[in-house]
């Protein structure tokens, strides 16, 4: 009975150097199945996770800042970040002259049409009230701007505990670093229920339409990160997260980054290329983007510039610094 050679085998006439002897016996091991030991470089190869860039998206707020020379409709910012390189869109719901399901979809179908993605809904509202009318009627607002993120395919939207507003105009509060006195007669307990019993009404259409809410550090109750972090502890819903805005600590920001972090389900990143329209602050991104990188947060970063330079040439350097200190893979 005859049996196929072993090709491994050294052949009659041919000479089995060191080498060769090694690399059948690799051959060999791995044929049976046996363990192969592996140097300290290998290891530490094998070890490391690539980890892809955090995608950069533009919120419309940034071709307008409220300025009364530069509104430009929700489609035509689409085709500018889109022309200029952004990933993703977020979009200002009061931005929005149209808010009909037929201007929804048309805005879902520009982005598509561009290759990109509409990341967030900024939205608008108060909890912050003694008046239950008015705290309901921001509740039936919310619940409205969560369907329409829905119907626009958006997986979360900025909400806003609310504040006292005794400070009169939004610039007086801006003169007062966002600080305003209570209402008399109420304190921060009663305002912190409000805003507690508001989400909670929202949360089961959040919930059903599987779109996350993300509370900013924008003002009012929000206006730190122990604010922000007393409601989501007190709600308790994965439904409710943090939006981190970069622009809205005014003192100990990186302190403050690094408690909003663990929490955050989308990141706004202010730039003030000209100077800010009510401030400027100095944001090192390299040192914002480690803070996320540490608690691996691998969402959305969505610019908001906010500065007196022309968009035409701030929001290029902008998107150019957020993906220089964004760019690691390392995890």
């Amino acid at each position: 009975m005859s049996t196929k050679p072993n090709t491994s085998a050294p052949q009659p006439g041919t000479s089995l150097t060191r080498r060769s002897a090694i690399a059948a016996a690799a051959s060999s091991i791995a044929v049976l199945g046996m363990p192969r030991t592996t140097n300290a470089a290998e290891t530490a190869s094998s070890a490391k996770i690539d980890r892809r860039p955090n995608p950069i998206a533009i919120s419309t707020y940034s071709y307008w800042r409220y300025r009364d020379d530069s509104k430009l409709t929700i489609e035509k910012c689409v085709d500018l970040a889109a022309e200029a390189g952004f990933d993703a869109v977020e979009v200002l719901h009061v931005q929005m002259e149209d808010k009909s399901n037929v201007a929804a979809q048309r805005i879902k179908q520009r982005a598509f049409r561009n290759g990109m993605s509409l990341c967030g809904l900024s939205t608008h509202q108060s909890f912050v009230s003694p008046d239950a009318k008015f705290r309901q009627d921001n509740v039936d607002h919310t619940i409205e701007c969560i369907e329409l993120a829905y119907s626009m395919g958006i997986p979360t939207i900025r909400v806003n505990t609310g504040r006292w507003g005794t400070s009169g105009d939004f610039d007086t509060l801006m003169a007062n670093k966002g600080i305003e006195p209570n209402l008399e007669g109420y304190t921060d307990d009663d305002g912190f229920a409000w805003v507690k019993e508001g989400i909670e009404k929202c949360l089961p259409i959040a919930e059903k339409c599987g779109v996350v809410l993300g509370l900013e550090n924008h003002w009012g109750l929000g206006r730190t990160a122990a604010g922000v972090l007393r409601v989501l502890d007190e709600v308790k819903s994965p439904w409710l997260k943090a939006t981190l805005d970069t622009g809205n600590f005014l003192e100990n920001q990186y302190g403050q980054y690094e408690k909003m972090a663990p929490h955050a389900a989308y990141v706004q990143a202010k730039t003030y290329y000209g100077g800010g329209t009510w401030y400027t602050l100095d944001i090192d991104y390299d040192r914002v983007a480690k803070i996320l990188r540490d608690v691996d947060y691998r969402g959305y970063i969505s610019l908001e510039f906010e500065g007196k330079e022309s968009h035409e040439t701030a929001i290029p350097k902008s998107l150019a610094m957020l993906r220089k200190a964004f760019a690691s893979t390392e995890a």
